[in-house]
């Protein structure tokens, strides 16, 4: 459902683009001050002396990345924002502002939209950015959304993929595989209400788990943490689209292998309970099942002893030399070799 039938509803085309734009953008106010000039003109200006600009840009399709039965707006407003913030603060940076684009059909009211961008400003005020910008425009079919998020950091802050080494060790924060089940749990739910409009949606004691699907959290703590730590990641990704995909990308790109131990992957119980209920591998889960949006990063073994105790962070891994190939080592310390099952975009969609 998009909305509530007995509330008011107003048609996009009673306002036209420009006092659209500016119904929906009214209330967020500028935080940041390397937004020397945000929405209002023909485009944004920002700068920060001595700093470099961090770019990421996101496409969100409906029927494709969400699906609207089950996904309130508000909550997709700001899972929209998380999924770029997440992008900037895998870089090492920290985000300061987006711009975000949509594209609706006719059955979107201007009351639906308003919950969209209440989500959006919800995570801008909560992470401190500041809305800049975007557009507006008709779509034939659903709902498109699109968010460019922009970061500063330092030059000697700032971490890519690539600089991984042998010796490194492979860390991931939080924990892995409940977005998926999330999904899952929603998708049951779903075809359950299919066959039986009346039958209610059971989503007791799956709290956590729906949570990190529908209203995932960006890791900017954990970028603060590690520059409060004084630890600089050698290389760094954020796990949108499963463990296993994100630990070849960092490989690949820093021309290292890794041995990567199915023993050590962080699992919150909940993940291993409701595996056990849809007969789910936990560990193929949290390798392959993607959209956790937690950091994956490598660290010198000399950073070690400063994240050891700490209970956001967790050694999964151990970097090794390229021709020693990428392996998950199982809990019967026999090796298999790492390849990505995570969730492709490019798929065709049956």
């Amino acid at each position: 459902m998009l909305e509530n039938k007995d509330q008011t509803r107003t048609p996009v085309s009673a306002l036209g683009e420009f006092k659209l734009i500016d119904q929906l953008t009214d209330n967020f106010i500028n935080k940041q001050p390397s937004t020397i000039k945000g929405i209002g003109d023909d485009a944004a200006v920002l700068g920060l002396e001595k700093q470099k600009m961090v770019l990421s840009t996101d496409l969100l399709i409906e029927g494709i990345h969400f699906d609207l039965s089950y996904m309130p707006l508000k909550h997709l407003g700001y899972k929209a924002v998380m999924v770029n913030l997440s992008d900037i603060y895998a870089m090492n940076a920290m985000a300061t502002q987006v711009t975000v684009s949509i594209a609706v059909s006719n059955r979107f009211s201007l009351e639906a939209l308003e919950e969209l961008y209440s989500g959006i400003k919800t995570a801008t005020d909560l992470y401190g950015i500041d809305l800049v910008g975007g557009d507006t425009s008709s779509s034939i079919t659903g709902l498109v959304i699109s968010v460019t998020a922009v970061g500063f950091a330092t030059e000697e802050k700032i971490v890519y993929r690539n600089g991984a080494k042998a010796n490194d060790l492979l860390v991931v924060s939080g924990d892995l595989g409940g977005a998926y089940l999330g999904f899952q749990v929603l998708e049951r739910e779903k075809q359950v209400f299919e066959v039986n409009p009346n039958n209610q949606p059971d989503l007791e004691g799956y709290t956590y788990l729906i949570e990190r699907q529908l209203k995932p959290e960006a890791r900017k703590d954990v970028i603060k943490l590690l520059d409060d730590l004084d630890v600089k990641p050698t290389s760094m990704i954020d796990i949108s689209d499963g463990l296993s995909s994100e630990i070849l990308h960092l490989c690949k790109q820093s021309q290292v292998g890794c041995d990567l131990y199915e023993n050590k992957i962080p699992l919150d119980p909940q993940v291993i309970s409701i595996c056990e209920e849809f007969k789910l591998d936990s560990t193929t889960v949290a390798l392959n099942g993607g959209e956790d949006y937690e950091l994956l990063f490598t660290i010198s073994q000399d950073d070690y002893p400063k994240i050891k105790a700490n209970p956001n962070l967790t050694v999964i891994g151990y970097i090794r030399e390229k021709e020693a190939g990428c392996h998950l080592v199982t809990r019967a310390d026999s090796k298999i070799e790492l390849q990505a099952r995570g969730w492709n975009a490019l798929n065709d969609q049956e």
